[in-house]
């Protein structure tokens, strides 16, 4: 379950990394500093697709683990209908505040006309974006994990091509390189639509489900709600660490964007690992399979952190040449090296973390997994961030979330496996 997953996750990191390429060959800092301020956009689109996604997905493996396929279809079926709702409402609020959302981003002089820029496109594109997202969360719900790369493939290859096209040959800059995000996605959507619409999944949308039932509705949003709240909170401590680095000014802001976006390599291969073990955890719940619930769990954790640490020993060798790959400038090549140094030893911990969350949200059990993202972010990542920048300086920006994850990833196995075995009474 989880190889087909990384592989996508993989393709994810080409489309998080193309515009953060193709800006960098500008050779315009303050452009590339204004995508990664803009980047929290992002991350609270795909927040509220994962709200329903997430929920949608993990009812869907319950019901079809529980042998209860009108009811998963109907948890499809709502599952597209509350992302349409919530697209809209999302592009209407977020381009009525525009200007007020690139002052919070942290937009200063220098890059606020970009930031504004970058940010409106993808606003205007939600719909897209969190179709895409969510389509492919669907289809992992009923196991169907190869034919959710589809829509990433298709969607990442479209962006690659799509952005030397709008930001060289249309002049278009930083808009352009958000435009060919947009119409990624949307191609991305349209290849996963096309699935459902020929029949090659296990279940497909149907009309009678159209309003979706109050209790589906409140099901997903039970188990969906935290998840979203974890991508939210991960945001908002994204925006706080990125007005803390524009006091060391705004090309230490692209020199962490830089940092952040090669992250997303290792990020996604533990995202993909525990995506692909919380349909096997529902599904096993469902039929209460605990045994096997704590041996995926065990297995699970040796594998990702494993591979987390060769990842790791990539980055470090490999940290200056990495991050000249999109920027000229000697000093945000060297402050971004010195950025992923840091950042890269969250990977290991964050991963076993993930996979404890998503398992938690799989068994049904939304106010845990809630409980361990607020204490992850709120209570220890953003005043760690606050207390280490204050105490060191920017060293300790960069070292408060791999002592944040240390601590997590200690406490959640911990509450996974309690859990597993009050179930299971033994």
């Amino acid at each position: 379950m989880s190889m087909p997953l990384i592989c996508g996750m993989l393709i994810m990191v080409l489309y998080n990394l193309t515009d953060t390429f193709f800006i960098g060959l500008l050779r315009d800092d303050y452009q590339l500093a204004a995508v990664n301020l803009s980047y929290p956009v992002m991350m609270i689109t795909v927040a509220v697709a994962n709200m329903v996604g997430t929920g949608a997905s993990t009812l869907i493996a319950r019901c079809l683990g529980a042998e209860k396929e009108e009811e998963a279809r109907g948890a499809l079926t709502a599952g597209f209908v509350l992302t349409a709702v919530n697209s809209m409402i999302l592009t209407a609020a977020g381009l009525l505040l525009l200007p007020q959302i690139a002052v919070l981003l942290g937009a200063k002089e220098n890059t606020m006309l970009f930031t504004q820029q970058y940010a409106g496109i993808l606003l205007g594109g939600t719909i897209l974006t969190m179709g895409n997202y969510t389509a492919g969360q669907l289809l992992r719900g009923e196991g169907s994990a190869k034919q959710s790369i589809a829509g990433m493939a298709a969607g990442t290859i479209a962006n690659i091509v799509l952005d030397p096209v709008f930001i060289f040959a249309l002049g278009l800059e930083v808009r352009g390189a958000a435009i060919a995000t947009i119409l990624g996605n949307g191609i991305g959507l349209a290849i996963t639509l096309r699935l459902y619409a020929a029949g090659r999944t296990v279940i497909r949308p149907a009309r009678r489900f159209l309003f979706p039932g109050r209790e589906t509705v409140k099901e997903i949003y039970r188990v969906g709600v935290p998840a979203g709240l974890e991508t939210l909170l991960t945001s908002f401590a994204y925006i706080v660490c990125n007005n803390l680095a524009v006091g060391y000014g705004e090309l230490t802001v692209a020199a962490m964007g830089i940092a952040q976006k090669i992250m997303s390599l290792g990020n996604y291969i533990y995202q993909g690992f525990a995506a692909g073990v919380q349909p096997i955890m529902g599904y096993n719940f469902g039929a209460k399979n605990y045994r096997r619930m704590l041996d995926v769990l065990k297995a699970g954790i040796l594998t990702v952190s494993g591979t987390e640490l060769a990842v790791m020993a990539v980055f470090g060798i490999f940290a200056p040449f990495l991050a000249g790959l999109f920027t000229g400038s000697e000093e945000v090549i060297s402050t971004g090296s010195h950025a992923l140094r840091a950042l890269m030893c969250i990977l290991p911990f964050a991963g076993s973390t993930s996979m404890c969350r998503m398992s938690l949200q799989a068994m049904g059990r939304p106010m845990h997994a809630l409980g361990i993202t607020v204490v992850r972010q709120l209570v220890l990542y953003v005043p760690l961030l606050l207390l280490m920048n204050h105490m060191f300086g920017f060293g300790g920006l960069i070292w408060a979330q791999p002592v944040t994850e240390a601590i997590m990833m200690a406490a959640s196995v911990r509450i996974l496996v309690r859990m597993i075995r009050n179930e299971a009474r033994f």
